[in-house]
């Protein structure tokens, strides 16, 4: 009978939350879909891209809400089985109220790690489509910022033409062994520029021990300077912020080629802020899980709805901007970012702890 009941538990409970995930993908795709139509309406494309572009947008989204959802999705169970009396009946086949609420919660941890190892991989393979898809479309394409296995890649347009600068590395406003090209308007090679080190800390950079090479008629010069100064439209901050979007990264990128990312010019402090993010997921779930039990099961009898569904908003709206405070915090450098990930999940630790040892003597 403990079977039955432990599997109905669950399977309902994950019924619930699937419920929740496709109400908050529905009203997703119907908000983003604005989004894109309005960015695709003065191009001569089908009503399907941005369909297609919404549809890939949604479900890295929907990890990123996932907390909330799982908040909603346990308030919305534990209030049905409060007005069905289910909870009365589980009580009388000796499931507690702690007996409970670990079960959900633990499921919700489970379901956190689920989605970093498995779905998020997916969804960050997603966002790499869509935001290739985008900038194919995109009016400003002729700047360009890119990180990929062979470094740093830039290109820019300047006055008198082009230039195409890569890197083989980045970091500390440093770039190491840089190559710059420039061309005149109809892309043919002025002279090639390269450079040991580049100070890029504004956007005026400096170049040390530079060689040149000057092609003209066919024929090439070369020359070189100690230091020599370019201005460029990127800076260091500029490129850094490019990348400071982690949603075509997976989790799984992040642990095993963190020092590859580094080496590639992803700032080390971004990487660890995102890297804490994701592991503190199944945690944050798993609160989020309590939270919601504290709320709900401080009495059998049946209930009004709708006063909880006004006390889960607001609790998922300081949650939310507590989240924000926490980030900003960090990103002030008052602590460090890495911290700022898990200052929300110590904190509403702290205050569920308390509230968990209160259900479980009603």
């Amino acid at each position: 009978m403990s079977n039955i009941l432990y599997k109905y538990l669950l399977s309902s409970y994950l019924k619930t939350v699937l419920k929740v995930i496709l109400i908050f993908y529905s009203f997703g795709i119907i908000l983003n879909l604005f989004e894109e139509i309005e960015f695709f309406k003065d191009q001569n494309t089908s009503i399907l891209i941005p369909l297609t572009l919404t549809a890939l947008f949604i479900p890295s989204m929907i990890i990123k809400l996932s907390p909330f959802i799982v908040f909603i999705s346990s308030m919305w169970f534990i209030l049905s089985m409060r007005n069905n009396k289910d909870l009365l009946n589980f009580k009388v086949f000796g499931y507690s109220n702690f007996k409970i609420f670990f079960i959900l919660a633990f499921t919700s941890f489970i379901f956190g790690w689920v989605m970093l190892f498995a779905i998020n991989p997916v969804t960050s393979l997603m966002m790499k489509y869509y935001e290739k898809t985008k900038s194919s479309y995109s009016l400003d394409i002729d700047h360009l910022v890119s990180v990929n296995k062979n470094g740093l890649w830039i290109k820019e347009n300047v006055d008198n033409g082009h230039r195409i600068i890569s890197s083989d590395e980045s970091r500390d406003n440093v770039l190491k062994n840089v190559t710059i090209f420039n061309l005149d308007n109809n892309f043919n090679l002025i002279n090639k520029i390269h450079s040991k080190t580049a100070d890029i800390s504004e956007s005026k950079w400096t170049l040390n021990d530079v060689s040149f090479t000057t092609f003209e008629n066919g024929l090439s010069q070369e020359s070189s300077l100690e230091t020599f100064s370019i201005v460029s439209k990127y800076n260091y901050e500029k490129i850094t912020s490019l990348f400071s979007n982690f949603d075509t990264m997976s989790f799984l990128d992040l642990v095993l080629n963190y020092k590859s990312l580094q080496d590639q010019g992803y700032n080390k402090t971004y990487l660890d802020q995102n890297l804490n993010k994701m592991l503190s997921l199944p945690f944050f779930l798993f609160l989020m899980t309590a939270l919601a039990s504290i709320l709900t099961m401080n009495a059998l009898k049946k209930t009004n709805n709708f006063t909880f569904i006004i006390i889960g908003l607001l609790t998922c709206v300081l949650i939310y901007y507590f989240r924000d405070l926490s980030l900003a915090l960090g990103q002030t450098n008052r602590i460090s970012l890495s911290l700022a990930a898990w200052v929300p999940v110590l904190t509403l630790g702290l205050l569920t702890s308390i509230g968990i040892l209160q259900i479980n003597e009603k």
